[in-house]
């Protein structure tokens, strides 16, 4: 057996609920390499709305789409992703299907630009507001740096709060790891599919 590393997992997770004709949400773009994979399964039919606060991620990632022929099935912003459902148009709203964050700051980037928990808990939430049943939020958690174990902290809070009744919760770690490892928390939709 082989264990899946974090971001593997993540991918899995996506994998298994994003189709070609979805709604997507990459909510932290980075170097665009979330963006090009979920362009890739939701494909010419679909849709991915990235969000940074980073000009040079959307940057970036605009030209890693470009150059995989993905570009016009993405619209990148250069905003923070609690303005998701302010950008999204609102009849895409209760047609999107799934979410990744990669919290953190921008790899090789400026690392005194960090997520916030309080933009990253009021995005989730207005996401899981209108969210397809059977949908899913990934939140990839890099907790090592100034700030992260706070967002981390409320993060956990926020999420093992939630409905069992509305959402399954999943937490997947790698507990022996020295230097803070990241880990991921799933958060699936429940009702009818």
């Amino acid at each position: 057996m082989s264990l899946e590393n974090i971001l593997s997992f993540a991918r899995s997770v996506l994998e298994k609920v994003v189709e070609p004709g979805d709604i997507v949400v990459d909510a932290t773009i980075g170097n665009g390499h979330d963006t090009l994979f979920l362009a890739n399964l939701v494909g010419v039919t679909g849709h991915v709305y990235g969000f940074d606060i980073q000009e040079e991620a959307v940057h970036e990632t605009k030209k890693l789409l470009m150059s995989n022929d993905l570009l016009s099935c993405t619209t990148l912003l250069h905003t923070g992703h609690e303005h998701v459902l302010k950008v999204i148009p609102k009849d895409q709203h209760s047609r999107i299907k799934s979410a990744i964050f990669n919290l953190g700051y921008l790899p090789k980037g400026n690392k005194s630009i960090i997520t916030k928990p309080e933009t990253t808990i009021y995005a989730v939430h207005q996401l899981l507001k209108v969210m397809v049943s059977g949908g899913v939020v990934v939140l990839v958690i890099y907790y090592g740096h100034n700030g992260g174990k706070l967002e981390r902290d409320a993060l956990l809070r926020y999420t093992s709060s939630l409905d069992q009744k509305k959402y399954h919760v999943l937490q997947y770690a790698f507990i022996n790891q020295m230097n803070n490892p990241p880990f991921i928390i799933a958060i699936e939709k429940r009702g009818k599919q």
